[in-house]
């Protein structure tokens, strides 16, 4: 599939969290059913930004990236030209 970093926002109270993934349909899935601890409490998400990178190295390095962001830096993401979530979801 590739490698992706995305940000989930939870339908709960807007929260945002970051992670990566090889395959953000099936990650997205896990969220919401439960299967990722941190997020379990926060149910529903929906995936508002998702980024392909070209390598499993380098979606590491952006995801580090993204967990060190504010709400700010993250609303100009979702609204950036590299979100493909629209290509997903």
């Amino acid at each position: 599939m590739g490698y992706y970093v995305y940000i989930l926002r939870s339908e709960v109270d807007g929260t945002y969290y970051k992670g990566s993934t090889e395959d953000p349909v099936s990650r997205l899935q896990d969220h919401n059913d439960g299967r990722s601890f941190y997020t379990s409490g926060k149910r529903p998400w929906q995936m508002v930004y998702l980024e392909q990178m070209p390598d499993k190295r380098e979606m590491l390095i952006r995801e580090k990236k993204l967990k060190r962001g504010n709400k700010e830096y993250f609303e100009e993401l979702i609204s950036g030209e590299k979100n493909i979530v629209s290509q997903f979801f």
